[in-house]
């Protein structure tokens, strides 16, 4: 009997690695294998689920992954700061689990290496990193079920990054801080592409930022959003005095 349980608990090789490193990032044992394999496969592959029938990678998996740390750090938000308002906490949610930040999280705990893709890693885009760590944590919900879901976040996100009086200060969008001051001073701003390099191996947008028809700031990034953040943010530290008294 111990012998067939042994054959039946045995692993691959590849498997045993995989579940030693994923029980080192997640800081406890997974039980079905297969969810976190899901997680960390890319949809470049092509796989598809044999039992569904629907294609096999993450991207269901970061749908729930989203929902469930969007409502843990609701729920720790509402405890900690009982004289939060909605408004309040709905802005101190999107600071934490900005995109930005999951993509710092992600990149923290070296997802990529875990990912399964048929595409090399300099192509893929930035986000893969927060999209692959929202992934991790559904297939965690799957596995474990809320309890381990909410030790991962508190052990990976909240404790380590989460401070309340830091985080009510941190600037997440310098492009909306920067239209708001405009509109409170009646200035006019425009944001102009200049440059599009549409011929290089990764695409890239150069944006300059002008107010009231002057330059006064440039960014250049792999998405005209982000060139226009790079910009703004770039603005920002020219006028902070300005600024500061939003």
């Amino acid at each position: 009997m111990n012998f067939i349980r042994k054959i039946i608990n045995s692993r691959s090789k590849t498997d045993e690695v995989f579940f030693n490193d994923l029980k080192t990032i997640i800081g406890f044992k997974p039980k079905n294998l297969s969810y976190y394999k899901k997680a960390f496969t890319h949809r470049s592959t092509k796989e598809i689920d044999l039992d569904t029938g629907n294609p096999l990678n993450y991207e269901r998996l970061e749908f729930l992954g989203d929902a469930m740390l969007s409502a843990i750090i609701a729920s720790y938000l509402f405890n900690e700061v009982p004289s939060g308002d909605e408004g309040y906490l709905t802005q101190m949610r999107s600071k934490i689990v900005s995109r930005e930040h999951l993509n710092e999280l992600g990149r923290d705990l070296d997802l990529l290496s875990l990912v399964k893709s048929n595409i090399a890693r300099s192509k893929f885009g930035e986000n893969i990193h927060g999209n692959v760590f929202e992934a991790l944590i559904g297939a965690i919900y799957l596995d474990r079920g809320y309890k381990y879901c909410f030790k991962f976040i508190n052990k990976r996100v909240i404790i380590p990054y989460v401070d309340v009086l830091k985080l009510e200060g941190k600037i997440t969008s310098y492009k909306s801080l920067f239209i708001e001051w405009c509109q409170k001073q009646k200035k006019e701003f425009a944001f102009e592409v200049y440059e599009d390099t549409g011929n290089d191996a990764l695409k890239h947008f150069s944006v300059k930022l002008l107010l009231d028809g002057i330059i006064i700031a440039k960014g250049r990034a792999t998405s005209k959003k982000k060139a226009e953040e790079t910009a703004s943010k770039r603005a920002y530290y020219a006028y902070q005095k300005e600024l500061s008294n939003l």
